[in-house]
């Protein structure tokens, strides 16, 4: 699995661990941001705490992972992902 990754980003196997790491961190900083904000704004749990989350989740995920892959030297990889996305229409 690591191999196809490897060959299919076309980077080393050490890319492909700072890419996976750069995932996982940027995901788990984004569910304990969007939980902040909700408990900011005093927002009870329920329907109405669902839809801003998944809300601010949406909104959130792609900035966490872009500021996340700095350290780990992989923001050209994930730059290049994004700018290479095509919106919805």
């Amino acid at each position: 699995m690591f191999k196809k990754l490897q060959q299919h980003w076309g980077v080393s196997s050490i890319g492909v661990a700072l890419i996976i790491a750069t995932f996982a961190l940027g995901g788990s900083a984004c569910g304990y941001l969007g939980r902040l904000v909700l408990n900011l704004l005093n927002i009870e749990n329920g329907a109405i705490w669902t839809l801003v989350y998944i809300l601010l989740i949406t909104l959130l995920w792609p900035i966490c992972v872009l500021l996340i892959s700095i350290p780990f030297g992989q923001f050209s990889f994930f730059r290049e992902k994004k700018r290479q996305a095509k919106p919805p229409i």
